[in-house]
């Protein structure tokens, strides 16, 4: 992914709300769970990370990308953005 294609999901991001929360049980299978079944139907999802998280956004994120075969966009303050595109029909067209 270049800087451009990572620039728009920004931009789209900046209108969502985060729809999940990591909180001191830290990630589990239900989490990865929820949030790959999130991710095939928007393409484009936000968390909110709890002060009480047993790790640092930047590394949950990494985790969480990692673990839903996603891309982490980005992470600002106690948030994390993740996208990945639907197997069929994406709704978000990445710019070249």
């Amino acid at each position: 992914m270049n800087s451009k294609q990572r620039a728009y999901l920004r931009g789209l991001a900046n209108t969502i709300d985060p729809i999940f929360q990591v909180g001191k049980s830290g990630i589990s299978e239900n989490l990865i769970k929820q949030l790959s079944d999130a991710l095939e139907a928007r393409e484009l999802i936000k968390l909110s990370v709890l002060e009480t998280a047993p790790m640092s956004v930047k590394e949950l994120g990494n985790i969480l990308a990692e673990q839903t075969n996603a891309i982490l966009v980005q992470t600002v303050g106690n948030k994390i953005t993740l996208y990945r595109a639907r197997k069929k029909d994406a709704k978000i067209i990445l710019p070249e």
